[in-house]
């Protein structure tokens, strides 16, 4: 029997690398090897269950990195700056060496575009900037890559962007995008999009795919949320300084990231029709939302309210 080619899956417990995990071991084309930390954590014992081959290693060490990438025809790889700020770029930078050392022949790399190119110099996001970078060094290499540049999760409104209740008895959320439209996708969609793009290498290979699900205005997920959650929800407009100034950490950095999409990114419907064509079963943000429904801690409005919105 021929064995199957394998992949090397990092971050795979992780929301993007757990998703490509689980499709690439459920489509059953590939053999799933994945790296991780800590081979005994629930989530990487769920992934050998479900037949991933676990390997320790650790980005910081790039012997361990080439030791999983052994064997393996592919890597699809991504990096954390929300976990590891400014050491983001070494990191990445032992993960591109590893595979420009180990023969891989495909190698999907989650980056980002450089958001300070974008704004001509203007504004500094460090979690694009970096992986910009990342990308830069790949192409130095003549590694054969295929870049993806996933959008804004959906599940962000559940980890980091929740609705907050005002006096008024109703919810809001908000951010300096303005009445740009903000390009969203669900990171379980990812997988699927991945997966596409290892079946056909000679059409991906020196690309760049945008994973987008949605890409509407920011006033129009409020509407879907009201909708389907049933309560009275809405966008505010934060423009950029007074968000900076709200002083969380990552305040000013989430703020220009906005901002940048506000005046140089009107729109990502192609990547829109083309996440729809690599991932037919992409999720819109209502179904979604219908899915995760429980997830969200709000108080149903009156029905006479929702509907006169």
């Amino acid at each position: 029997m021929t064995q199957k080619p394998i992949v090397l899956v990092t971050g795979a417990t992780g929301a993007q690398g757990g998703s490509v995990a689980k499709i690439l071991l459920s489509n059953n084309k590939f053999a799933v090897r994945c790296l991780t930390r800590n081979t005994s954590s629930e989530k990487a014992i769920a992934l050998e269950q479900m037949g991933a081959e676990l390997v320790q290693g650790d980005l910081e060490n790039v012997e361990s990195l080439k030791e999983a990438m052994k064997g393996c025809y592919a890597v699809f790889g991504l990096t954390n700056f929300w976990e590891h700020y400014e050491n983001e770029y070494r990191q990445g930078k032992n993960l591109v060496d590893a595979v420009s050392q180990s023969n891989i022949q495909h190698f999907v790399f989650s980056t980002l575009p450089s958001y300070n190119k974008l704004s001509h110099g203007q504004f500094a996001v460090p979690h694009c900037d970096i992986k910009a970078a990342l990308e830069q060094h790949t192409r130095d290499l003549k590694i054969p890559f295929t870049f993806i540049h996933v959008a804004f999760y959906y599940e962000n409104f559940l980890n980091f962007f929740l609705l907050q209740k005002g006096e008024d008895g109703n919810y809001y959320f908000g951010f300096p995008q303005g009445n740009t439209p903000l390009a969203m996708v669900s990171a379980e969609d990812v997988g699927g999009v991945v997966t596409t793009i290892l079946d056909y290498p000679q059409a991906y290979i020196g690309r760049t795919v945008g994973v987008v699900g949605e890409d509407r205005p920011c006033t129009d997920y409020a509407a879907i949320m009201s909708k389907v959650l049933g309560a009275n929800i809405y966008y505010n407009y934060i423009p950029r300084e007074t968000y900076a100034a709200f002083g969380f950490p990552g305040a000013e950095e989430l703020a220009n990231m906005f901002e940048v999409q506000r005046l140089y990114i009107p729109a990502r419907r192609n990547h829109m029709i083309e996440t729809y064509g690599l991932n037919p079963s992409t999720q819109s943000f209502e179904q979604w939302l219908h899915k995760n429904k429980a997830h969200f801690n709000i108080q149903p409005a009156r029905t006479e309210d929702v509907l006169s919105m």
